[in-house]
């Protein structure tokens, strides 16, 4: 029996070094197969990772619906997960059907892309490659459209919303993208006019989440607040969320797709990932404590929420800068991005009296031009404080100015119009009745004693 087990293992050895030896040597064949091999072999290695990357952004949408349901109330939470779904659904065919090709076809003055409709007229050997930075896309352009939700939470008409959703993913952001990455399908650099100048968004401080938190701030202004937001000598009142861990899980959802939405914009399995994953990284975590500190300065204790918004302004504001600068200055960008969307809740919600219930402007608009304007001062080799002079700055100013004035001004009109003609807010009756009941005919925690009375 001995001499059978010691005979087997053998055999197992002996086969295991006939793969190894046999992988060894169709290593070369492998890896040099055809026409430019070693160049193949890259070209699938990026395709990879884009995918993978791709697949982290997409996660991330859970992430956006935990935490923006968690920080609303528990009457409401299953339309935001419903919105949540739909900016995905709707905005990935829309986004295909028109918004790729408006956002990275043949350019049209630095304005506009013309070429690529439903990926029409791509060559086949273009095709791999085209697909996963479709799918890559698709899943910016689905962030940049579930922001808006969160800023007009609690009030919305879902059935419109379908129209602001779908208009979003199909024309503002496409649009205004094409300005900063126009080249980045068809490699033809300087495509769009704020490209052209050099500007520098390397994975969509300002092209996403600017676009997206604009958004949002005109959506709430044409709403209006919520009932019992303002007192009536204009006094804001808090609303808090019902579900601070469920908040807390979808920002840790979100830090972790980050590491496919900022290194994953390479679109290109290099060396540099690894600097932007750690600056990444940073940042969230100087944001954390920026937001922690600033709110227990303010308020006496370390405010919950604010410290989780913390983490996701320090995200934002790394979004632009995250592959050029170094670890240093993250962290610095971070800490200011964290303190700087306290302050900015505080002034949109007491000052403009805005209710933005989940702190969509102050996290993505505000953070996002903030992280923008930071490539202006932190750049390796060009940024102010790192001895390139203003120049770049100049024009990081500029980018900032024409993404609020297209995607503020945009959208303004936009929801302004869809009020006028097909009504944007549901009822008095519906708000206090929760949406998930007056929208859905569904209660998400049925059965459950929500609250009590003394």
């Amino acid at each position: 029996m001995l001499f059978g087990l010691y005979a087997r293992k053998n055999w197992f050895k002996r086969l295991l070094a006939h793969l190894v030896v046999a992988t060894i040597a169709l290593t070369p064949a492998i890896a040099f197969a055809g026409e430019g091999g070693e160049y193949l072999t890259q070209d699938n290695a990026n395709i990879l990772w884009t995918l993978i990357a791709a697949i982290l952004v997409m996660f991330m949408q859970a992430g956006f619906g935990c935490v923006e349901a968690g920080f609303t109330r528990a009457k409401s939470a299953g339309n935001i997960m419903m919105k949540n779904f739909l900016d995905f659904a709707a905005g990935s065919v829309i986004f295909f059907l028109f918004g790729f090709a408006l956002m990275f076809g043949t350019d049209v003055g630095g304005f506009i892309g013309s070429s690529g409709f439903s990926l029409s007229g791509v060559a086949d050997a273009d095709l791999p490659w085209t697909y996963t930075f479709w799918f890559f896309q698709s899943v910016f352009a689905a962030t940049s459209a579930t922001i808006v939700s969160g800023g007009m939470a609690e009030r919305t008409k879902f059935s419109n919303y379908v129209l602001v959703s779908i208009i979003v993913t199909g024309l503002i952001y496409p649009i205004s993208g094409h300005w900063a990455w126009g080249s980045l399908w068809l490699g033809d650099s300087g495509a769009g006019w704020l490209e052209g100048m050099g500007f520098n968004d390397f994975a969509g401080s300002s092209v996403v989440h600017s676009v997206g938190g604009w958004l949002a701030l005109a959506g709430a202004m044409v709403l209006g607040p919520r009932i019992g937001k303002y007192t009536e000598d204009g006094k804001a009142k808090a609303i808090p969320g019902h579900n601070i861990p469920l908040a807390g899980l979808g920002v840790f959802i979100l830090w972790f797709g980050w590491f496919g939405f900022n290194p994953g914009s390479t679109t290109t399995a290099d060396n540099t990932i690894g600097l932007i994953a750690m600056n990444t990284s940073l940042a969230a975590a100087a944001g954390v404590l920026g937001a922690m500190v600033i709110s227990w300065v303010r308020f006496g204790k370390p405010d919950i929420s604010m410290t989780m918004n913390g983490a996701l302004a320090g995200l934002v504001g790394i979004t632009a800068p995250c592959a050029t600068v170094t670890p240093g200055p993250s962290i610095i960008i971070g800490l200011v991005a964290g303190v700087l969307v306290v302050l900015s809740i505080e002034f949109i919600d007491k000052v403009l009296k805005v209710d933005d219930p989940v702190g969509a402007v102050s996290v993505h608009g505000v953070c996002g031009a903030w992280g923008t304007i930071s490539c202006g001062l932190f750049n390796v080799g060009d940024g102010l404080f790192m001895g390139g002079g203003a120049s770049l700055l100049g024009v990081q100013l500029l980018g900032v100015g024409a993404f609020f004035l297209w995607a503020f001004g945009g959208g303004y009109i936009m929801f302004a119009v869809i009020k006028a003609l097909l009504g944007l807010r549901v009822t008095k009756e519906e708000e206090l009745k929760g949406l998930d009941v007056a929208e859905h005919g569904s209660e998400s925690y049925n059965g459950f004693q929500l609250f009590t009375t003394e």
